[in-house]
């Protein structure tokens, strides 16, 4: 994989990671959200270990 791409992929994971934590955080977090939000960093996960 391209480290450009690969660079990016890592980024978006990292940025996934931190609106999953700071939703979180908050008082009533929402968990519809969160579930998204997870879902999508598994499959940024799955695309930088397959390739």
């Amino acid at each position: 994989m391209d480290n450009a791409r690969e660079s990016a992929l890592e980024a978006k994971h990292a940025g996934l990671d931190a609106k999953i934590a700071a939703e979180m955080q908050r008082p009533s977090p929402d968990q519809i959200k969160i579930a998204e939000l997870k879902k999508q960093k598994l499959k940024i996960k799955e695309r930088l270990v397959t390739h």
